[in-house]
């Protein structure tokens, strides 16, 4: 299952007056399983969406919200993995990991989980601003507790929006989860829209995370290679579209949870082109191919990830069919597609594939892990 906070919002609205808890992480210390900004949602009844730590935590946490909503207010905890003699937990990374527990209801709007449902359908991204509690970053491993209502949230779509607040801070200031000194209150417009008022001295701290819709690829070609390219694509949360519409690909059975389009690539509508973050071109065709890179060219304006199968020569005429270059795309082009990982079959070619894309589209260095984390 994937633990995307689409995920949790999807849980959240099938069954909103049901008991519900949201656990962020707040603060982090040293080596943890996840980072400041990780959210796990918990149901009264006991299942959960979402993960803030590789498994060891989240058990005492369904626990703890309990007690949350038995109570109506919010708690903070803290796990410390930095003493090796204490077994409470197995961590096991040796670092100390800060937690918040809210309870969604109707004395802080639900956190406003519809509004942040709807800015991500509408937008794509969002920033969402929580506040933390008295104690949340404290060093102190017991829980401590706030009411509910003094817990507020906050979805910013853009900056003229902060701007209109009078917020104080920039959108740009956190391209990446973080702490806001406080300096406001949150408020509701007439209209019923979550703004900030005034400020007023003495108001704690929130926690800024940059939240976006999931990554969405599109597969050109729906033969059997295909196949696990869309299966570990969908594991890792993404939104497929195969498109293929030759009669004898692309069948549904073969690719259940995707989105099949069975249309010529030039009658695709713009819409498709909207927001898509990688292309991966495997349709065994050189005229296919080439047809599909002259759309691309021209309509997938935010496409962050172009993968084109085959060795150097076919990528060279598939090219000269399109009457393009390599130089005449933004996105990073990858051909021949994928990492040197070693394989042959298709779920070696997929994951090599799926393994670049995603370093891509999240910005990282292909390099061993070892040589980045300790």
């Amino acid at each position: 299952m994937s633990h995307h906070i689409e995920d949790l919002l999807n849980a959240w609205s099938a069954a909103p007056q049901d008991d519900w808890v949201l656990a962020v992480v707040t603060h982090v210390e040293g080596s943890a399983y996840r980072k400041v900004g990780a959210m796990m949602l918990i149901h009264g009844m006991g299942k959960s969406v979402g993960l803030v730590s590789g498994g060891c935590l989240e058990a005492d946490l369904r626990r703890r919200a309990q007690k949350v909503i038995q109570t109506g207010q919010a708690a903070s905890v803290c796990y410390d993995a930095t003493d090796e003699a204490d077994a409470s937990y197995q961590l096991g990374c040796g670092g100390l990991v800060h937690l918040m527990l809210v309870p969604l209801c109707a004395a802080n709007h639900y956190l406003h989980f519809q509004a942040l449902k709807a800015s991500l359908a509408s937008q794509g991204q969002c920033h969402y601003q929580l506040d933390l509690i008295d104690d949340s970053l404290s060093f102190d491993s017991t829980s401590t507790a706030g009411s509910s209502d003094s817990v507020g949230a906050q979805v910013w779509c853009s900056q003229q929006a902060l701007d209109d607040a009078k917020a104080g801070w920039q959108l740009s200031d956190f391209p990446r989860p973080g702490i806001l000194q406080g300096q406001s209150v949150p408020g509701e417009s007439a209209q019923g829209e979550a703004v900030l008022c005034e400020s007023v001295q003495g108001k704690s701290a929130s926690l800024v995370v940059p939240l976006r819709e999931r990554h969405r690829i599109a597969i050109f070609g729906g033969g059997l290679d295909a196949q696990p390219v869309c299966q570990i694509a969908q594991q890792l949360g993404w939104r497929v579209d195969v498109v293929d519409r030759r009669t004898s690909y692309a069948r549904e059975y073969d690719f259940v949870g995707a989105n099949i389009i069975k249309l010529p690539i030039n009658e695709l509508p713009q819409s498709f082109w909207t927001r898509l973050d990688g292309a991966i071109l495997m349709q065994h065709n050189l005229e296919l191919d080439a047809q599909a890179l002259a759309e691309i060219h021209q309509h997938a304006r935010e496409l962050s990830y172009l993968a084109l199968l085959g060795p150097g020569h076919r990528r060279d005429r598939v090219l000269a069919l399109a009457g393009l270059e390599v130089a005449s795309f933004g996105a990073y082009f990858s051909a021949p597609a994928g990492l040197a990982l070693g394989g042959e079959l298709p779920s070696s070619i997929a994951l090599s594939i799926l393994s670049e894309c995603h370093g891509v589209l999240h910005g990282a260095k292909r390099v061993a892990l070892k040589e980045v984390m300790a």
